[in-house]
């Protein structure tokens, strides 16, 4: 039986690409608890930062299971698997694809035996070191005479069989409390690592903590997790968030904490901006007085006389409130969004095609009638969705449609776990605010500054990570050939040229 993708994103136009969101990770130690299910419900509280695949590994002190498939949480998992998986330690993941194409393959968490046992693994991030990493996976010791490979075309296998691989200096095979330190410091990008063996639970968050990694507390255990959000829903107390370049180890004998790098932090601005859920803290600041404070700060910045505010359901309605608090100009709703908004796998015949937006959205007509409107939104990647939006509100009779958009104009690729459209594609590449404001046919269009929009953050500029805004990275990248989601993929279709990363990715 077909089943559709999933995606929970707020693509309002069939077949368009917005921005698509990092993975969610979740890992639990709780004796006595059902852990899976508590690990279900994590992610459940994660499914907007993936809906590709979602997986669990569970622990019962001798053995690891892994339960994985494609789709959403709801539907990967129900009551039998999530029965059948019984045990104390738990890891769960929701994937977007950043490297490796969407296949079961690549989903997480990922499983490879060890020398002492096994590991399982899940990551949030993306790293821009890939193939270096396939490299000293095809250069690991060889194993009753074969060498290591991984089944898999993604960053995170590789991170997992370095982790699994590693011999001290009279090749002794190390445990992974051992060789995490000295594989943590060849690993370069976004990573928010959650994983485990059959005896504990290990969490790390890479120098720049690009990605968010939060540590909470059961009556009888730790949960670690992408969002303090999910802390919530499993009824985990938050204790602080992992810290940049921080280690944890969480077994019998209690919470170890160490450190593999120095901190450098390089937060997502991006975060804030779209991608966490609204009720979650991000290095002390709540995400959604963040968004709110946007939308105030972009009203003093790009004021309008117009009737009525409105958002874009829902990605842009905390900074519309934030906007209409601060501009004194009403805001309403002035468009109904289809509450079941994941893509559907049948096709649209032509005539609904052509309607567009109005799979997703349907306008007010006596609310948007005559109106000035003020239309806030998040960002703007292609510009296909704003301009079929001013469209629709045109034809409902709005007298006039400014746009704003609670961040700056997007102008280059994130390599750190968010998978925008190529810098080709980007509306904002090549073209001045007034002319994409033409393009979409609004009657003015406004970005808040980027100043502004990090002084809504309350974090400091230089421990944010603004690199799609601003073109500056927070660290080297390697050539541009050696970066790209199907990188492996590529590598993997050389045949018999291919690389030594290649080889380590070759199927057994």
């Amino acid at each position: 039986m077909p089943r559709g993708d999933g995606r929970l994103n707020h693509d309002l136009l069939p077949g368009e690409k917005g921005p698509q969101d990092a993975c969610g990770v979740f890992g639990v130690w709780a004796p006595g608890e059902e852990v899976a299910k508590l690990t279900y419900f994590g992610l459940y509280a994660l499914q907007h930062r993936g809906q590709e695949s979602a997986g669990i590994a569970v622990s019962n002190g001798s053995q690891i299971l892994v339960f994985k498939d494609m789709g959403l949480v709801s539907q990967v998992f129900d009551e039998t698997s999530l029965g059948s998986l019984q045990g104390h330690i738990a890891v769960g993941h929701a994937r977007y694809s950043t490297t490796g194409a969407s296949v079961w393959e690549n989903a997480q968490p990922t499983f490879r035996a060890t020398a002492h046992g096994s590991i399982a693994l899940g990551h949030n991030g993306n790293l821009v070191n890939t193939a270096e990493l396939a490299e000293l996976v095809a250069d690991l010791p060889k194993q009753d005479g074969r060498s290591t490979r991984v089944a898999a075309t993604n960053d995170t296998d590789l991170v997992t069989a370095l982790l699994a691989g590693q011999v001290d200096a009279d090749g002794k095979p190390l445990t992974i409390e051992e060789a995490a330190p000295a594989v943590l410091q060849k690993v370069r990008g976004a990573f928010s690592l959650v994983f485990m063996n059959e005896h504990t639970l290990y969490a790390a968050r890479d120098p720049q903590g690009i990605r968010p990694l939060v540590l909470g507390r059961l009556e009888r255990g730790w949960v670690v997790a992408s969002e303090s959000a999910a802390l919530d829903i499993c009824g985990a107390s938050f204790v602080r968030e992992i810290e940049p370049g921080e280690f944890v180890a969480i077994d019998e004998n209690g919470l170890r904490t160490s450190r593999f790098a120095e901190a450098k932090p390089k937060g997502c601005v991006f975060e804030y901006v779209y991608l966490a859920r609204p009720d979650t803290d991000i290095a002390g600041r709540n995400v959604y007085l963040s968004r709110v404070e946007m939308g105030r700060r972009l009203a003093k910045e790009s004021p309008v006389d117009a009737d009525l505010v409105i958002a874009t359901p829902e990605s842009g309605t905390p900074a519309a409130i934030g906007y209409a608090e601060a501009s004194g100009i009403p805001f309403g709703s002035g468009l109904v969004k289809n509450a079941y908004v994941g893509r559907t796998f049948i096709q649209p015949s032509q005539t609904i095609r052509q309607l567009g937006i109005r799979l997703k959205l349907n306008p007010l007509k006596d609310v948007i009638k005559g109106k000035r409107l003020v239309v806030v939104d998040d960002s703007i990647v292609r510009g296909n969705t704003q301009r079929a939006l001013v469209r629709m509100l045109r034809e409902a009779g709005a007298a006039e449609v400014h746009i704003r958009i609670s961040s700056p104009p997007v102008k280059w690729p994130c390599f750190f776990g968010i998978d925008f459209a190529t810098r080709a594609e980007l509306i904002a590449n090549g073209m001045s605010i007034e002319e994409i404001g033409a393009s979409l046919g609004a009657d003015s269009l406004a970005y808040i500054s980027i100043d502004g929009m990090i002084e809504a953050t309350t974090i400091a500029k230089p421990n944010l990570c603004r690199a799609c805004f601003d073109g500056e990275y927070p660290m080297e990248l390697p050539d541009p050939e050696l970066l790209g989601k199907q990188l492996l993929e590529t590598e993997l279709a050389a045949g018999p040229a291919a690389t030594a990363a290649a080889d380590a990715i070759r199927r057994p």
